[in-house]
């Protein structure tokens, strides 16, 4: 599994929104999350958002669990200018029980579970 450290770390940590891209059988599906909704469990190496709906994201998952996210912040310096994108992959899914799911139900009791996205590759787009 790949770390999320380093400048991928930087930027989820300062990024304001996540990109969310899952595989349907009528092609991708791209959906969104707030960043602050976003827990990264280093010792895990996993990435979790609380989850209300995404109805058609937890469909594509049970089909094809592989899921990329794509953070990005103009806070972060890029390799030529000012801002950072990073490219997340993974496999993902969306789970109603178990230890994410508590820690994401104490900030957002709302969650009916959580995305959870076991990151596999990181690399940096800028």
């Amino acid at each position: 599994m790949a770390k999320i450290e380093g400048v991928c770390r930087e930027v989820c940590n300062a990024t304001e929104y996540v990109a969310i891209v899952t595989q349907g059988d009528d092609g991708p599906h791209l959906a969104g999350h707030w960043a602050n909704y976003m827990f990264l469990d280093v010792e895990d190496e996993v990435i979790v958002f609380p989850v209300g709906r995404f109805q058609k994201t937890e469909q594509n998952l049970r089909k094809n669990g592989r899921v990329q996210l794509l953070v990005a912040s103009k806070k972060v310096q890029g390799t030529k200018s000012p801002g950072q994108g990073c490219e997340i992959r993974g496999s993902g899914e969306i789970v109603a029980s178990g230890k994410f799911v508590d820690a994401v139900r104490v900030k957002f009791p709302w969650a009916r579970g959580a995305l959870v996205v076991r990151v596999e590759e990181t690399k940096t787009q800028l």
